[in-house]
């Protein structure tokens, strides 16, 4: 009895796994990512803006708002995942925001638009849709 209990759960667990492995292979191919996308690069240079103190701000992170610097809701169709970074300024200022997307201390500009990945990538151009 214990062999024939042990023959049966051998078919079942086999075509069971079978089964899942058909099904998988016959399933369309799935990004499992869970990285946000990459953002695209608008600008290879930063953007000189004037600041006021107090008042909330929206820089793009994703690259595709037809407003740079700022987010103009662009990411929840192009780049979803990406999300707009908002900060406030404690006093009025002139800063240099980054256009490349790929500072280390976003959203200010650190000068890595002249790295030579950024320098060798391509422009994203703006479209109307």
């Amino acid at each position: 009895m214990n062999m024939l209990v042990n023959t049966l759960d051998h078919r079942w667990i086999s075509l069971t796994l079978r089964q899942a492995w058909i099904t998988a292979m016959a399933a369309p191919k799935v990004s499992l990512s869970t990285l946000p996308p990459e953002p695209v690069i608008p600008s290879k240079k930063p953007f000189k803006v004037e600041l006021v103190g107090g008042k909330r701000y929206s820089w793009c992170t994703c690259g595709h708002s037809k407003k740079q610097p700022f987010c103009d809701g662009a990411h929840k169709t192009k780049a979803q995942g990406l999300m707009p970074l908002r900060f406030i300024p404690e006093k009025d200022c002139t800063v240099w925001l980054c256009g490349c997307k790929y500072t280390n201390s976003p959203p200010y500009c650190d000068g890595t638009h002249k790295q030579d990945f950024i320098v060798s990538a391509p422009l994203h151009e703006q479209t109307d849709s």
